[in-house]
């Protein structure tokens, strides 16, 4: 039963917010505002769960999401429930900000004790980092640092191909063909 009252409430608000929408897309200034308002709670209610660590960043994000989906929303496809549209610019807009976080505080890290710096897991990791290299050097140049960038220094589509000096597409492609390969690769390794 109550996953039946949760579905109607789910059902409720989506319709709720895509009429907001259009209404507002429409020029109801006023129904949009109350899309935008109705949006900043559900998003800062997905982001403070998300972000329990790291209380004072959500209201940040909240924002970044709601302009994000203000300037994107003439790309919004009806046939997608609007709120997994909503909900995925906000967890691209986390992931940006996850990477600058983690780049920053990896630039911050104190380092430890010495045993800590000599222990057996370092060893291993450096073994797979041997062991990726290996692998990343049989592919074409371009893969390989759209693969590095992207996937290991946490960069972004549009940092690499930036560092690269090729669209965005490009990079996107390379990363999917270098991987489908990596993948091939390591299924016809014994």
């Amino acid at each position: 039963m109550e996953r039946i009252q949760k579905a109607d409430v789910l059902r409720t608000t989506e319709s709720r917010l895509h009429g907001l929408l259009q209404q507002g897309m429409a020029g109801d200034a006023v129904a949009y505002r109350d899309f935008l308002q109705a949006t900043s709670t559900h998003l800062r209610a997905f982001l403070r769960h998300r972000l329990s660590r790291w209380p004072d960043e959500v209201e940040d994000l909240v924002q970044e999401s709601l302009l994000a989906i203000h300037n994107q929303r003439m790309t919004y496809d009806v046939s997608v429930p609007l709120t997994s549209w909503m909900f995925a610019i906000a967890k691209y807009k986390l992931i940006d900000w996850l990477r600058r976080h983690v780049r920053r505080e990896h630039r911050n890290d104190p380092i430890g004790d010495e045993h800590e710096l000599f222990s057996s897991a370092d060893e291993e990791a450096r073994e797979a980092q041997r062991d990726l290299a290996v692998l990343l050097a049989r592919l074409p140049t371009q893969q390989q640092l759209a693969i590095r960038h992207t996937k290991l220094d946490g960069w972004s589509v549009r940092e690499t191909a930036a560092a690269l000096g090729i669209s965005e597409a490009s990079v996107k492609v390379a990363v999917h063909r270098g991987l489908k390969t990596l993948a091939f690769n390591l299924r016809e390794t014994p």
